[in-house]
């Protein structure tokens, strides 16, 4: 069973490299590099995949699962700067590399939901725009 939750934060962001020379970041990212930055309405879908569980009938529970959701990512990031959050101190805070990170952190503490130990997480994908969107599965084998 895939199961599959939306979730949505806003936050800000400037594609800036500081290595790099100025004229090469407004190259390289264009209207994104603005000093001033810019942001985003972000939706976010978590998708977890197990059995489902004869006890509960569910492959995980929705309210631990929003709960964990929103204690390390939304809570975090929403109405936040990207650049300023420590993750992003080197590392360009694209939606790729944020897409990335997210699947990282849920990942991490993923043991500790009660409801998913028969359950993994699959996927992460963030929507940038209406336009773009990411999606992650993890590099480690399952």
């Amino acid at each position: 069973m895939h199961l599959t939750r939306r979730y949505w934060f806003s936050a800000s962001h400037r594609l800036h490299r500081a290595a790099l020379p100025e004229g090469e970041n407004r190259e390289l990212y264009g209207k994104c590099n603005n000093p001033g930055g810019h942001g985003h309405n972000y939706f976010l879908e978590v998708t977890v995949a197990g059995p489902i569980d004869p006890r509960t009938g569910m492959t995980v529970n929705l309210s631990e699962l929003d709960a964990y959701v929103e204690a390390r990512v939304i809570e975090p990031f929403h109405e936040s700067s990207l650049n300023e959050q420590p993750q992003f101190g080197e590392l360009v805070p694209t939606t790729e590399n944020l897409c990335v990170e997210i699947y990282r952190v849920l990942k991490e503490g993923w043991d500790r939901l009660d409801s998913a130990r028969h359950a993994r997480l699959e996927r992460v994908r963030l929507e940038e725009t209406g336009s773009n969107f990411f999606e992650y599965r993890g590099s480690e084998p399952e």
